[in-house]
């Protein structure tokens, strides 16, 4: 089958890729000519495991192509999807739209025989029906039919994601249109996995319900995590304890400095605003986005605490700036909101992150950016995990501790057991946990 994805970002990329790897024939097409032209000379635009050999072979074998003229390649193809971006619109949260519509009206006047249009970009409820009216108004003539196919893909395994999905959602009303989305995805019908078939606006609408869940359990065991500290449990147990329970499940329940990305904020802002022009108050969701805001700025405030109540004059060395391993995605990112904080009460920034320095030096002024791990905590007076790399996870932490000024090691992320950062002569500082039975034992 021969598709046409219309953007180039994270959602069209990856799966533009992925489609082409189930065999289809795939142009992806962006108005960034500068961007097309790199991804001609083979450079990826994003940094996501394994997505640039995917590429290299469906472009080497015929099926993967790049390009700016949208209506030559909709022209071509029997599925057009609209996978461009929907941020949140400034000052009310709405999704922008702006970037769908325009995509839609212009391939719309390219139509040509029987096409299904689908919303590949995660959209309010109710945006199928619109996406429909307007290419009717350019082309009432098109033999057509729209579809939504929300995507479900994780920053850091999103290939692993597309083809190997636990579900696949699409919304489709006519036989053409659902006999088509099954061929498109007939590799994994093969492999059994789930392929749930709706309306329109109920496939809109899992999208939306599924992130905001999502985030509900991120900021659920972050209000735990903080309980846990006045009480003395430990919320790694208790999270573990939870999620044997089949009913809730262990993933999302780790408690950090909050969620970020280019999803769950955007996601469970829109959400509200559905509610509210339904004149139905989501008050759940409202308090999981309000929690979420209120965690990432009292991180800041948890280093300053562990930096004996004052951070002026200080150099801070923190590992991971990006809001998830394995991504170079910074927005939304927890340490948006730390590091200005901590500027602002007077310390000097001093940050690694493996893939994130690029992005990072975008969006943080004044910070100065270190080569690995080791040059960032040299000297420094604390140290802090904002993310969790894998790298981190085994650090040399015996020369860590002989590299920071002074033991402060705060760990946003609970990588390392506390007693064990103790008797290392650490003063270690995580979430959710009772402070080590010992402290400082080797501290020189």
């Amino acid at each position: 089958m021969r598709v046409t994805m219309v953007g180039t970002g994270y959602v069209g990329l990856v799966s533009g890729a992925c489609f082409s790897e189930f065999g289809h024939t795939v142009t992806c097409v962006d108005k960034d000519a500068g961007k097309i032209d790199r991804l001609n000379q083979g450079e990826i635009p994003i940094y996501e495991p394994g997505l640039d050999d995917l590429v290299a072979r469906n472009v080497r074998h015929g099926r993967l192509a790049f390009g700016t003229d949208l209506p030559g390649a909709v022209a071509e193809s029997e599925a057009v999807f609209i996978a461009v971006g929907t941020p949140s619109r400034r000052g009310d949260g709405h999704a922008d739209l702006s970037y769908v519509y325009a995509a839609v009206e212009e391939a719309a006047a390219a139509l040509n025989g029987y096409t299904v249009v689908v919303t590949k970009s995660t959209v309010p409820v109710g945006t199928g029906r619109e996406v429909e009216r307007r290419i009717r108004a350019v082309r009432p003539d098109a033999d057509f039919d729209v579809a939504s196919n929300p995507e479900f893909l994780r920053e850091g395994s999103a290939i692993e994601d597309f083809l190997r999905p636990n579900r696949v959602v699409v919304g489709a009303e006519s036989d053409r249109s659902r006999d088509m989305m099954r061929e498109l995805y007939r590799p994994l019908y093969l492999m059994e996995t789930p392929v749930l078939i709706t309306q329109l606006e109920t496939a809109e609408f899992i999208k939306y319900a599924s992130n905001a869940f999502l985030a509900t359990k991120i900021s659920f065991i972050n209000e735990m995590a903080d309980l846990c500290e006045k009480v003395g449990a430990n919320v790694q147990d208790v999270a573990r304890g939870m999620g044997l329970d089949n009913r809730i499940g262990s993933k999302f329940l780790h408690a950090g400095p909050g969620y970020g990305g280019s999803c769950f904020p955007k996601d469970t802002l829109a959400l509200l605003r559905i509610g509210e022009e339904n004149e139905l108050p989501l008050k759940i969701v409202g308090a999981v986005v309000d929690v979420n805001r209120e965690r990432k700025l009292a991180m800041a405030d948890r280093v300053i605490s562990a930096c004996g109540g004052s951070v002026d004059g200080l150099t801070i060395a923190m590992l991971g700036l990006t809001f998830k391993p394995n991504t170079d995605d910074m927005r939304e990112s927890p340490a948006l909101d730390i590091v200005p904080a901590l500027q602002k009460a007077g310390a000097t920034v001093r940050a690694y992150d493996p893939e994130g320095r690029s992005e990072a030096e975008k969006l943080l002024d004044g910070v100065e950016f270190a080569e690995d791990p080791y040059a960032a905590a040299e000297g420094a007076d604390a140290l802090v995990i904002v993310t969790e790399w894998n790298q981190f996870r085994a650090l040399d932490l015996t020369r860590i501790r002989g590299l920071l000024k002074s033991p402060k090691f705060v760990d946003l992320r609970n990588i390392y057991p506390p007693d064990e950062m103790a008797e290392l002569g650490f003063d270690y500082v995580s979430i959710g946990r009772p402070a080590p039975r010992t402290s400082g034992k080797k501290a020189k």
